[in-house]
């Protein structure tokens, strides 16, 4: 919903304090000029001395302004003060830490003020400072979980390789495995930091034209061993070339975590599929894999920062690769979607968009 939208379900007053109560002031004080007037009347009538003709107007009129004041008072501390004072005191609460905090509104919403809107507002703004807070408090405490693993079995190795009666197999088996652990705190550093560069948008994108079929055989040839290793059967269906307008760099990183989720969760003897097609105006690329596959609620959060549907794989990960690749792809202007069944393999289907040549040859964006 946009901007407009909102304006059009929000009826909102322009003042605080509206024409209607302007109205009932000016009829007040008719009605107590004309009531002076009686009174005026009926003292000649009575023949009241002076004193008396001039105390009781006096009286009267002190009594009006005392009653008109307290009015006005009234209406400026339940209108002005009272909630300019929650707002005061919540404000401090969310400076203080705690994102819990909620305004109520003067008013319903059909007949809200600007301080409503502002008050709306401000709880909004309350309500994403405690989601980001959470996210923050989430990432942190993923993030520690992840290192501490690695670190835990680096630790261990060490202190084995330290102890006497270590023959020279067991060495180099406590070796491998460090070395697989400090590979693994390595990987996991370096995705945070490209994560984190990508979201805070502190890497310019190098836009260019490339052909994206020379790319993904490079990438796939990159876990030629990996293949092998697996007996994995290996589908490739590409044209000879597709142009696409993206970084060339930002997206090895995608076809890389894409083709190792697809080696890794595809068991010893099963097949991977890579197809790529041009469709109108975008390149499709499919990486398809025959694995264990995602339930439904795996797939709705596949694209979180440390989610691992399967935990079982999660030595070989940080589940921080498909968060990477959705980030990328956004700023490439690009899409991914996800089709999977559990116990049948997955299939991520990447559309970017391409170019095309003139009649001159020469490239054009579409």
């Amino acid at each position: 919903m946009n901007k407009g939208d909102k304006a059009e379900k929000r009826i909102i007053k322009d003042s605080l304090f509206p024409v209607s109560l302007f109205a009932i002031y000016l009829g007040v004080l008719l009605l107590m000029s004309g009531i002076h007037q009686g009174l005026v009347v009926l003292m000649n009538t009575l023949e009241l001395n002076s004193f008396i003709q001039t105390l009781i107007p006096t009286i009267y009129w002190s009594a009006v302004a005392v009653g008109l004041t307290l009015f006005t008072r009234k209406k400026m501390r339940d209108t002005y003060e009272e909630p300019l004072h929650r707002l005061a005191d919540a404000t401090q609460q969310v400076a203080e830490g705690d994102f819990s905090v909620y305004v109520p509104t003067i008013h319903t919403s059909d007949k809200l003020d600007y301080l409503d809107v502002m008050i709306l507002d401000f709880n909004k703004m309350v309500e994403e400072l405690g989601s980001v807070e959470t996210l923050k408090t989430d990432f942190v405490s993923n993030v520690s979980h992840e290192m501490k693993t690695p670190i835990a079995v680096i630790k261990n190795y060490a202190e084995l390789l330290r102890m006497k009666n270590v023959s020279d197999e067991e060495k180099a088996e406590y070796a491998r495995s460090i070395e697989e652990a400090a590979g693994h705190l390595s990987s996991l550093i370096s995705n945070i930091l490209k994560l984190n560069k990508l979201e805070n948008q502190r890497i310019d994108p190098e836009i260019g034209s490339y052909d994206l079929c020379g790319q993904l055989e490079e990438s796939i040839l990159h876990y030629e061993e990996l293949w092998d290793e697996k007996e994995l059967e290996l589908e490739v269906d590409m044209e000879e070339k597709a142009v696409i307008q993206a970084d060339p760099s930002l997206m090895e990183l995608v076809w890389n975590n894409l083709l190792s989720n697809a080696i890794k969760f595809t068991e010893h003897g099963g097949k991977v599929t890579v197809r790529q097609i041009t469709d109108g105006e975008y390149v499709e690329v499919s990486v398809s894999d025959t694995g264990c596959g995602m339930s439904k609620e795996s797939i709705r959060h596949i694209f979180d920062k440390f989610y691992q549907g399967d935990t079982s794989h999660s030595k070989e990960g940080n589940g921080l690769g498909l968060a990477l690749v959705k980030r990328i792809l956004v700023l490439m202007n690009g899409d991914i979607q996800v089709v999977s069944q559990e116990g049948k393999g997955s299939t991520f289907t990447v559309k970017l968009p391409r170019r095309i040549e003139n009649e001159n040859g020469a490239e054009v964006d579409r």
